[in-house]
């Protein structure tokens, strides 16, 4: 089953309104019209409306950075899927390695997440991914079955067919280390397998696995010419026209 290749760019706690809308013109321009490669930005909230304006009418998608799961209420600094989709998101990160880390959220908080992100329509990019403490004590497959298994809790196979997972290892995410492609591919075909079992083999084929962790352009074409991953969750190198456009062009177009 040919899945579409899904380059995502997570501008963290980074950019201006002015560098916003200029980055994200810029990654339009790059990107064109039909480009067989389906990319989304995510910009920090404050910037979402900024970068919809300039990527309205384009083939370039937004996505939020996070969400609350719960509708309108007395949640003072949160945002909720309503609120995302109002400003032009289609896509939602849930579960990134800093907010698990920094923030303390837990594998049910993602799930409470992702269910809302689901019924709101956003399509959830969920990440998981190991620490370099794990991965030396051999620890990477169990680690990363009881995020996806905690995480995807509750989810239908109906609705498990739309999602996204991002394989972000935490050991190599702004590290300027990379995971290699067969250290990649080989977590990538784990979960497509824990997957299979979870929902059913079809619904695995259809579920798109990105990689992230310090993605470049140099590293890019090898990486996802990789069978079970289907594009990339990219930090730093999203942060430029030019290195994000060579993410773009060197994945495959089929």
């Amino acid at each position: 089953m040919s899945r579409r290749i899904l380059i995502a760019g997570n501008w963290k706690m980074n950019m201006r309104a002015a560098s916003a809308a200029s980055l994200a013109k810029g990654i339009v321009d790059a990107v064109g019209k039909n480009s067989p490669v389906e990319v989304v930005l995510c910009p920090p909230a404050a910037y979402l409306h900024t970068v919809s304006e300039a990527t309205a009418g384009t083939s370039v998608e937004v996505g939020g950075q996070n969400l609350y799961p719960a509708d309108d209420g007395a949640f003072t600094g949160e945002l909720n899927a309503a609120m995302l989709t109002d400003v032009g998101c289609r896509y939602v990160i849930l579960g990134h390695s800093e907010r698990r880390q920094l923030m303390g959220e837990t594998d049910a908080c993602v799930s409470k997440k992702l269910h809302a992100a689901m019924a709101g329509n956003l399509v959830p990019i969920v990440c998981v991914g190991e620490t370099l403490e794990q991965r030396e004590a051999e620890e990477t497959e169990a680690v990363i079955e009881k995020q996806i298994r905690g995480s995807l809790e509750g989810l239908d196979e109906v609705r498990a067919a739309g999602i996204v997972i991002a394989y972000e290892p935490v050991w190599a995410i702004g590290t300027g280390k990379t995971a290699s492609k067969e250290q990649a591919e080989a977590v990538h075909a784990f979960i497509r397998g824990l997957l299979a079992d979870m929902f059913s083999p079809g619904v695995a084929e259809q579920i798109r696995i990105q990689y992230g962790g310090s993605v470049k352009p140099g590293n890019a074409a090898e990486l996802l010419a990789e069978p079970n991953i289907d594009g990339a969750l990219v930090g730093g190198a999203s942060l430029k026209v030019e290195d994000f456009a060579g993410i773009i062009a060197a994945a495959p177009s089929a």
